[in-house]
């Protein structure tokens, strides 16, 4: 099963009172439904989504939902499960908040009631997830979380209601409807406790905090490896500068200070500075600082450059 079937299993099992079933049923069907005044119809291709929308309407009205199950050969084999109900169904629409004004026109939104309280909105915009939501398993490359929506209005509803909580979702226009989509680690983790998914957050976070340790260590090791190269590269242009000055008989006119930083460079090509400052005041019993051999090393490379520019 995958994370986000997981994510639905959980929340279609979650204990609710009438009310935010009402909400959870009116987020299931604004988002994906084709409704009438005479009859109620949803697809689906999660069992959870539709036994949740079956025990919401039974539990709720005492009306039994036709079911119907085929095969979708369109891309993947899956099943779909066709969701119809009957009877009751004015009175089903009005209580999740659809019937307009005058009492006869299906709304594309719910009314405000729907979703008065944070009971009732975090129960509503459950049901948008739960019929149309996905979202990737934090293991994989990139974290997203969608929720398809059939219009716009629907689609910038949700939006503000999932931002009411700080989540930062958009809206991007897709061929067939609207995306809201939470591409943010943190967010994601907030949307999933927020709709109570809370093994769904202790899968998610446990995922997240190894990642970012593992990144993280990746990034120390990325700048560990640049210092090394960086200081093997220093050394080669070092080492080439005596090399120089030798060749060109002027090695004499280094001190014998300098001369014996250049000795040990030689000696010791892959030590960083503050490991030759070590080798050299450990091996002569004569304390030398980082700064002071990067000082000698300095006048070494003045004088190779001042013999190039001569010639």
């Amino acid at each position: 099963m995958t994370f986000s079937g997981k994510i639905k299993e959980e929340v279609s099992k979650i204990d609710i009172d009438k009310i935010e079933a009402i909400s959870e049923l009116s987020g299931i069907l604004c988002t994906n439904a084709d409704i009438k005044l005479y009859s109620i119809k949803v697809q689906t291709e999660n069992l959870n989504a539709a036994n949740r929308i079956f025990k919401i309407v039974k539990d709720v009205y005492n009306v039994t939902s036709n079911i119907t199950v085929r095969k979708n050969y369109n891309f993947k084999k899956n099943e779909i499960y066709i969701i119809e109900i009957k009877k009751n169904v004015p009175e089903i629409i009005k209580d999740i908040g659809l019937i307009g004004e005058t009492g006869f026109v299906i709304s594309e939104v719910p009314n405000e009631e729907i979703v008065a309280d944070e009971n009732l909105k975090s129960a509503f915009i459950r049901g948008c997830f739960l019929i149309s939501g996905s979202v990737n398993d934090p293991k994989t490359s990139r974290y997203h979380l969608e929720i398809i929506s059939n219009n716009v209005k629907h689609a910038e509803l949700l939006k503000n209601l999932i931002n009411s909580y700080n989540l930062n979702s958009k809206v991007l226009r897709r061929k067939k409807g609207y995306m809201v989509y939470i591409k943010e680690s943190e967010k994601i983790s907030d949307f999933l406790k927020m709709i109570k998914a809370y093994n769904g957050v202790m899968y998610f976070e446990d995922i997240r905090i190894y990642r970012e340790k593992v990144n993280m260590n990746n990034r120390i090791n990325n700048c560990e490896q640049a210092n090394v190269e960086k200081s093997l590269a220093s050394s080669n242009k070092q080492i080439v500068d005596i090399e120089y000055i030798k060749s060109r008989d002027a090695y004499d006119l280094l001190d014998d200070k300098i001369k014996q930083v250049a000795e040990y460079r030689i000696k010791y090509p892959d030590s960083s500075l503050i490991e030759l400052s070590e080798i050299i005041s450990v091996e002569t019993n004569n304390r030398i600082t980082k700064s002071c051999v990067n000082h000698r090393l300095r006048k070494i490379k003045d004088l190779a450059d001042k013999l190039r520019n001569k010639e």
